[in-house]
């Protein structure tokens, strides 16, 4: 049983009678983050029972994090990673094999970019969560980032931990932070080309085999030695 709030009736009871659900908590939350960011809030979003989510200018990205662990004690930093809402150029060309349906294999992918929660206006967001030890909710920050300009200012100033984040970011979807002191790759070799958790990426390794390589499978140990047993 999942209750709201004090105040609040649970997930079961609103559902089953029918009620939106309040969640009193997250809402006074979502209040204090737009009170304290003023106009560098575009959207604000909450999802009851779940989470909290505001998006900010991109230019108030970096006071988006002061405000959040200096003013209002959001002072745990959890995670900062991008999105790219572009749909693949590859259509269902990349799925797994037994996902894919033959009639659209291939073909080239028409939807228009659409955001998820709290919105947004360009391909790529920047999205990071904080929490409060204080208030026991955390918030997910979220930033468009222009297509023209891949590049938002560094947390790091304001979240230590956003360190290796950043980097990450900054190697997966060719995001720059500026102000970070070195963004050199993690995982990948120094002179690698591309991005990969960019939706342009291509993935060879699915076009030379299935993914996720459900051709010339092996069987498990011993199924051969049982199968000549029963003959």
């Amino acid at each position: 049983m999942i209750r709201l709030s004090s105040a609040d009736t649970t997930v079961e009871e609103a559902e089953a009678a029918g009620a939106p659900l309040v969640d009193t908590v997250r809402d006074a939350v979502a209040a204090a983050f737009v009170d304290a960011l003023d106009d560098a809030v575009i959207e604000s979003f909450v999802k009851p029972g779940c989470d909290v989510i505001i998006r900010v200018r991109t230019d108030a990205w970096l006071q988006a994090a002061d405000a959040a662990r200096n003013g209002l004690g959001y002072r745990f930093f959890d995670f900062l990673s991008a999105i790219d809402w572009m749909p693949s150029p590859f259509g269902r060309d990349m799925d797994a094999e037994q996902d894919t349906d033959s009639a659209d294999a291939g073909s080239a992918a028409a939807e228009p970019i659409v955001a998820g929660y709290g919105g947004g206006e360009t391909r790529f967001q920047v999205l990071a969560r904080v929490y409060s030890l204080y208030e026991h909710v955390g918030v997910t920050l979220k930033a468009d980032v222009p297509d023209d300009d891949p590049s938002i200012e560094s947390w790091i100033s304001v979240y230590g931990g956003v360190n290796w984040h950043e980097r990450e970011t900054h190697e997966m979807f060719g995001i720059d932070f500026e102000g970070h002191p070195g963004l050199r790759h993690l995982y990948l070799p120094g002179d690698f080309e591309g991005h990969p958790l960019r939706k342009d990426f291509p993935l060879v390794a699915r076009r030379v085999k299935p993914w996720p390589g459900i051709v010339d499978v092996e069987g498990m140990p011993g199924a051969d030695d049982d199968e000549g047993a029963d003959a």
